[in-house]
């Protein structure tokens, strides 16, 4: 399975950008998602999560209320619609997969699938 993120840019604060995790070669429709992101000289931090059947959705304090986090099973994809933008936001944003039919965790360890990443950057 190969993990394809796309969606980043530049915006302004306030924007919206909406963040797609493609998976290719094998459905992931079992497995538990989740978007990471990592800015210059910080670590990875959780953003959000789905579990696989799409019923429970988790979500880091810093983004309840502006991101939203879904799945299209149909379309083996993942999706970060991410609202009321901040620079604070700025980062490279990299989705994640977990073992079948796995939960969704906080700590990027537990994930063996990732994808090359996806920039956002939020200019003030």
């Amino acid at each position: 399975v190969q993990l394809q993120a796309s969606g980043g840019g530049l915006v302004q604060a306030g924007a919206s950008l909406r963040l797609s995790c493609a998976a290719s070669g094998h459905s992931v429709s079992s497995y538990a998602v989740a978007w990471f992101r990592q800015a210059p000289g910080s670590q990875r931090d959780f953003v959000a999560g789905i579990n696989w059947l799409g019923s429970n959705t988790y979500y880091a304090d810093s983004v309840k209320g502006r991101f939203t986090i879904s799945r299209d099973n149909a379309k083996n994809t993942v999706y970060l619609q991410m609202n009321s933008l901040r620079p604070e936001d700025t980062a490279v944003y990299y989705c994640a997969a977990r073992n079948t039919y796995g939960s969704v965790r906080q700590d990027h360890h537990e994930y063996s699938l990732w994808g090359q990443g996806t920039e956002v950057t939020v200019s003030s």
